[in-house]
């Protein structure tokens, strides 16, 4: 089952894609569905509906993030050897964890606004895990059956900000509209295994990144565990699970950095595309 949301920003309601690729809307057919949005229970019950029997979407609409703004929007670094190699970062002993503000939170092919006075704003196509039950420190043996399903996450990075400005990486990560989140969220049984996803992103039609989660030093089962051995996880939650090789900064002979007026064109096997243009704030 796919599912997105569509309408304007902050008013953005469910919908369900249908085999021929059309929206169907869920706004009359979730009054008769109770429990939390994306929760286990809650897809649980959409998964019971014929989507050819729903409404279909007829007009355009923008579509927004596939899921509503979430309470803990949680980013990995550096969790793929090679894009550690390419930003001269050691392999971590550990996941490097992150919090996204909630401000960056965009929909799927939103405006990439590249913030006044940046130079290095960078992309970072990653697998994103979508929470679909409350998780406090639960086993790795146990860990995907907390997880609801799987969406295309672009970690946006200003990598002055990130690594020249002193403290933390936030400020780097959490500029407004750095966190493209969709077009769909996919639930887990359509994803028989997260560790088998290809992903890539091209740049003005030029492939920069091209590469496979089979390639992540800690996988999924590992990175829900461990998040929530520090904190609550809630349904709705994301995890960027980080990005492969292929990240302006690392391109050699010298780094490649965003400017207004550029496409970008990302995704991951399975999981949909997300289509953006970048502008100056």
């Amino acid at each position: 089952m796919k599912l997105l949301r569509y309408g304007d920003e902050g008013q953005e309601k469910w919908g369900m894609l249908d085999s021929a690729g059309g929206i169907r809307t869920l706004e009359d057919a979730l009054a008769q569905i109770g429990g939390e949005p994306v929760s286990l229970e809650w897809l649980a019950q959409l998964q019971k509906l014929d989507s050819a029997k729903l409404p279909l979407l007829k007009a355009a609409h923008r579509v927004g993030p596939c899921v509503p703004r979430p309470l803990n929007f949680v980013c990995v670094g550096l969790n793929y050897a090679d894009h550690a190699a390419e930003t001269g970062g050691r392999i971590p002993k550990e996941p490097i964890l992150f919090l996204k503000s909630l401000s960056a939170f965009c929909g799927p092919y939103d405006d990439i606004v590249i913030p006044p006075g940046s130079r290095k704003t960078d992309w970072e196509v990653e697998l994103g895990v979508v929470i679909g039950a409350k998780a406090s420190h639960v086993s790795e043996a146990a860990a995907l059956d907390y997880v609801a399903g799987y969406t295309v996450v672009n970690d946006v990075s200003e990598r002055a900000y990130q690594t020249e400005r002193a403290g933390q990486w936030d400020k780097g990560k959490g500029c407004d509209r750095f966190g493209p989140v969709g077009p769909y969220l996919v639930t887990k049984d359509e994803v028989p295994d997260p560790q088998a996803l290809k992903l890539f992103c091209e740049v003005d039609g030029q492939m920069m990144q091209d590469g496979t989660t089979a390639n992540m030093i800690f996988g999924v089962r590992r990175l829900v565990s461990y998040v929530s051995q520090f904190f609550t996880l809630y349904p709705g939650d994301i995890i960027a699970t980080g990005t492969p090789a292929g990240v302006g900064m690392g391109k050699k002979p010298e780094p490649v950095f965003l400017r207004p007026g550029q496409s970008l064109r990302l995704g991951v096997q399975g999981l949909g595309e997300q289509r953006a243009k970048t502008i100056g704030g």
